[in-house]
């Protein structure tokens, strides 16, 4: 076998330096962001723009130096900033609490696999040979956990804050023309894409490296500790996504039933109390939540490589660089992601609102493209030309050419995942399109058709999906899967600046309305809303996708390490699991749509009564009560978020510790394979149906024209589908990916404990 071209040296210089070139990036893509002001200065001198005009008349033109409009953003975005802020505070104080007691439990669990002894134990997988004892591994489980909660904390707060500081910036810029609005929304998701990718490749490393000054040769049980790393991430994930999701949907659905329906008025007037409430939204579910969602992925997806390359011939034989494979692989994704993110900024210029959906996609594109060329030089210079891969309790031959295959089908698969869902929730197709005419009849047979797009979206999706796992499996076992996903996660930095893009905008649009600027100016970021409603369907379509193979892979080292030699279906113990494992998104999605329509209840009483008992607030004279709105979705998120949580965290635990690894090992399929499929149907359902909604509501085409226009009843009805779809895309949809990969990372984590202790229930009886 020769070696890899790289050396272990320049391995340790390579990852930490993409990390850092990965974060600089993201600071100078802030301080350009900066650079509007939301001060009512005037430019000392005029600047001439990149097509000859010069900046000064376009702004006497859009009368930027109405100096009210300057400050009431600020004001605007003070108090989206500040509601945002404190929500994520007081849920991060609840999440620690569990934080600290989950840390606990995993160290009590684990310790007591070998009695909280310190003396060190044969290898799992080599008994030839002795590991570190089973008590550091629960000692470095629990730091690796708490490190991943940290960082997932971190991401989605640092997110919230990034796209708090850029809303209002997008609004002003929008008076300057759809293209500079654009280029600030999106140099603004930039920003959070490339602090977490970056962040979390640097933590995970130096995570290693510390790990490796006491784990010393014992790589097993190194890379066995470093999986709380990904269980940390996935935790914090869930209740950031179903908390977030809560909170978000609960305001939209208040101000839009009330405001659109009832009282006939635009979105995100400022006469509607749920209106500050809802613009927080956004930036607590799909900012904060999305962030932690896909560093849980990226997490879970490099710790389950890493497990299976750890008694492969890689840890066998002490390879560092070829160990580090799929952190060599996000380190590329950085660069890559860099590269392509110049394309949206600075080599191309947006000057028409047609532009904005295909500039995206072209994101897309060419980082799947450049990403290609990426894995096959890493693959090239950092894996031996053949090596042995873990496959079930024999070594199986791989090359480095189908480890780069494996890494392209995910990648590529991706991509498919992510234009599929496009189809069918952007409204230049006709899936929306068909959705939008069947408003004509009435609320409830959009509401079939939406359904039915839904399910129907599914097919390819799962098709993709299949594919890369036949493929991976093939070449490379479930390390093949797990690379497969960390391929579809490579460019997760394009990924997430695209999907931050959306709320930005969505933010944008409504600060252009509260300040009551003109007419063209909500125009334009209407458009750079309905583009990132798409993409935010990408992005879940993304997310999705990876969590399905992360999933698998994890799975896959789940029963290595709880020693199961065929996870066979005929038998009951496992078929029970099986379907039990199949209920468990339906109660989840039952649990969080039920949370979503008790708070969605409490804020359409408040805002009823608020425009009912205060003198004036149709007429624009008097000021709603914006933050009685902001608390109710606040308590009911918190108070919310707890039970679906709680379901998933304890669900491995107790059937581990009562059932068994086998029956888990059913739980584990089961969820997985229903869970994709709702998640997909959801997002999809939810997203067609809003952008339906804004289809009319734009009127571009003949079509649209002859269903509007606002406050006409096809209008009224695509409304009460948007509603219904709110909480499947942005609550339930998104939640699930987190819950197949969140209690499969769990029950790798607990592996030692349930293969020795569990099964109480069998042993009774």
């Amino acid at each position: 076998m020769a070696l890899p071209m790289l050396s272990d040296l320049a391995t340790e210089i390579v990852i930490p330096t993409c990390a850092v070139i990965g974060i600089i990036f993201s600071l100078v893509q802030w301080v350009i962001v900066s650079q509007v002001k939301l001060s009512p200065e005037k430019n000392s001198a005029p600047k001439n723009n990149k097509n000859g005009y010069n900046d000064f008349l376009i702004e006497e033109e859009e009368g930027i130096n109405d100096h009210n409009v300057v400050a009431k953003c600020a004001e605007i975005q003070s108090a989206i900033s500040e509601g945002a802020t404190s929500f994520l505070y007081t849920e991060y104080q609840y999440v620690s609490i569990f934080m600290v007691a989950f840390a606990i439990l995993i160290f009590l669990f684990l310790g007591s696999v070998e009695g909280f002894s310190t003396k060190s134990q044969a290898c799992t997988y080599d008994k030839s040979k002795t590991c570190k004892p089973a008590l550091a591994t629960a000692v470095f489980s629990t730091i690796s956990f708490l490190l991943g909660a940290i960082t997932s904390i971190v991401s989605g707060f640092l997110g919230m804050k990034i796209a708090t500081y850029a809303n209002a910036r997008t609004t002003l810029e929008a008076r300057k023309g759809v293209g500079k609005a654009f280029i600030t929304a999106f140099r603004s998701g930039a920003v959070m894409g490339f602090l977490l990718a970056a962040n979390g490749l640097l933590v995970l490393y130096i995570i290693i490296n510390l790990f490796k000054l006491y784990y010393g040769d014992d790589w097993e049980g190194l890379f066995e500790a470093i999986t709380g790393y990904g269980l940390g991430g996935s935790s914090m994930a869930l209740f950031g996504r179903v908390g977030g999701g809560i909170y978000t949907k609960a305001a939209d659905v208040g101000a839009d039933l009330v405001g659109k329906v009832e009282r006939n008025i635009p979105e995100d007037d400022p006469r509607n109390p749920a209106v500050i409430a809802d613009n927080v939204g956004d930036n607590v579910g799909d900012i904060a939540g999305m962030g932690s969602d896909l560093f849980g992925s990226y997490a879970e997806s490099s710790c389950a490589a890493l497990v299976v390359a750890s008694i492969s011939s890689f840890g066998i034989n002490h390879e560092f660089t070829a160990m580090c494979y799929p952190l060599l692989i996000s380190s590329m994704g950085i660069l890559v992601c860099l590269i392509t993110t110049l394309f949206a900024t600075d080599f191309f210029e947006i000057k028409e609102v047609n532009e904005i959906e295909p500039a995206l996609k072209k994101q897309l594109i060419i980082s799947t493209v450049l990403m290609t060329v990426g894995v096959a030089i890493v693959s090239w210079i950092a894996l031996p030309s053949s090596f042995t891969i873990f496959n079930f309790g024999t070594q199986k031959v791989v090359t480095n050419w189908q480890l780069f295959l494996c890494v392209c089908v995910g990648l590529w698969a991706g991509l498919i995942i992510g234009f599929v869902t496009e189809y069918y929730t952007s409204n230049a197709y006709s899936p929306v399109q068909d959705v939008a005419d069947s408003c004509r009849t009435g609320a409830a047979t959009n509401v079939i058709f939406g359904l039915a797009l839904g399910y129907k979206s599914v097919i390819i999706p799962i098709f993709a999906i299949a594919v890369s796992i036949f493929v991976s499996f093939s070449f490379a076992a479930m390390y093949g899967i797990a690379v497969a996903a960390l391929g579809m996660l490579s460019t997760i930095a394009t990924g997430l600046a695209i999907d931050a893009y959306g709320p930005i905008s969505d933010n944008a649009g409504g600060i252009a309305e509260m300040a009551g600027m003109s007419h063209r100016i909500r125009e334009r970021t209407d458009a750079l809303d309905a583009a990132g409603n798409t993409t935010a369907a990408i992005g879940k379509g993304f997310a999705i996708g990876s969590a399905a193979l992360v999933s698998l892979a994890l799975f896959g080292a789940y029963v290595s390490r709880a020693s199961i030699t065929v996870v066979d279906v005929l038998t009951p113990k496992v078929f029970i699991g099986l379907l039990v494992g199949a209920m468990l998104p339906y109660w989840f999605s039952a649990m969080t749509m039920k949370s979503v329509g008790s708070a969605a209840l409490k804020m359409v009483e408040e805002v009823r009564r608020q425009f009912n008992t205060i003198p004036g607030l149709m007429e624009g004279t008097a000021k709603p009560d914006y933050a009685t709105c902001v608390k109710i979705s606040t308590d009911a998120s918190l108070k919310e978020m707890i039970p679906p949580g709680a379901l998933v965290m304890l669900t491995p635990l107790i059937v581990g510790i009562l059932f068994g690894v086998e029956t888990l090992s059913g739980v584990l399929a089961g969820s997985l394979v229903s869970g994709v499929q709702i998640a997909i149907s959801a997002s999809n359902t939810g997203g067609a149906w809003d952008n339906a909604k804004k289809y009319i509501e734009a009127g571009a085409s003949e079509h649209a024209r002859s269903l509007g226009p606002k406050g006409s009843d096809p209008h009224k009805a695509a409304v009460i589908g948007d509603t219904i779809g709110d909480p499947l895309k942005d609550t339930s949809g998104p939640s699930l990916n987190i819950l197949i990969k969140l209690m499969a990372v769990e029950s790798l984590v607990f592996a030692p404990f349930f293969a020795t202790h569990g099964g109480v229930l069998f042993k009774i009886f």
